[in-house]
């Protein structure tokens, strides 16, 4: 495949998930994606290859997600380029997928674009949500794994899970299935030279 239909995919990079509030279960892992992610964004800047952001506008009034609250921002590492408005646009969505509710979809297609570098927020929500999608709708995807993240958990069971065995288990649940996990490292050399 060449560069030119390949695009990265950031989600949900907000200050609100960013702060490890105890509402999103604290404990966060991967805390090297403030590097991780600009790295990414880096890459395919120089490339001039196009950057799609999504950002969550949640319904909850309470959440610090919610448009009217500080949290909704995205985080100042991950902000699309104003120098790229047609190479980075920004979809605004309600719910988990970035395909529902926006022309995601249709826009990615009009591009030619088949194949997606997806990184963001939250591992086992948004991110996979949005990946799962993606690999039903045909795209070729692969989950920079170094560059998603996720928060501590407690399941049905009252049994708290720490973020990184509940990331893992989303990477699990996606790899073969829905997409191929790599590391931020095997970018450069998938996207080729």
């Amino acid at each position: 495949m060449s560069p030119t239909d390949t695009t990265l995919l950031v989600i949900d990079v907000q200050q609100g998930l960013d702060d490890n509030t105890p509402s999103h279960g604290g404990h966060r892992n991967n805390p090297q994606i403030e590097h991780t992610i600009p790295a990414l964004l880096t890459l395919f800047r120089t490339r001039n290859l196009p950057i799609f952001h999504v950002k969550h506008n949640s319904r909850d009034p309470s959440s610090t997600l919610h448009p009217s609250h500080p949290g909704n921002a995205i985080c100042s590492f991950a902000l699309p380029s104003p120098s790229r408005p047609i190479d980075e646009p920004l979809y605004a969505k309600s719910v988990h997928s970035a395909f529902i509710g926006t022309s995601l979809e249709a826009d990615l297609r009009a591009r030619g674009i088949t194949r997606l570098f997806v990184c963001g927020f939250t591992s086992n929500m948004c991110v996979n949500s949005t990946v799962r999608m993606a690999g039903n709708f045909g795209f070729e995807v692969f989950v920079v794994e170094d560059a998603c993240a996720t928060f501590d958990r407690v399941g049905p069971d009252g049994v708290r899970r720490r973020a990184e065995d509940v990331h893992a288990y989303a990477m699990s649940d996606l790899h073969g299935e829905f997409c191929t996990v790599i590391k931020a490292s095997d970018v450069q050399g998938l996207l080729g030279n």
